[in-house]
């Protein structure tokens, strides 16, 4: 048996609109979050293969 067609408040339809335009900014923090610490890894770890690579070609480095 279908579920029965339930009258909403206007209020009750702006609580919804509400929630879900919070649930949805929400993601989009997350994403835009997740791409930041992406980006900073990836130039902590070229920034620290550029430091090696010009302490090594110094002579700083200890020779294995």
């Amino acid at each position: 048996m279908p579920p029965k067609d339930i009258p909403l408040t206007d209020d009750q339809i702006e609580a919804i609109a509400e929630r879900a335009a919070e649930v949805a900014l929400e993601k989009v923090y997350t994403e835009v979050g997740k791409s930041v610490l992406k980006k900073l890894a990836w130039l902590t770890g070229a920034a620290v293969l550029g430091l090696a690579m010009w302490l090594s070609s110094h002579g700083a480095l200890p020779k294995g």
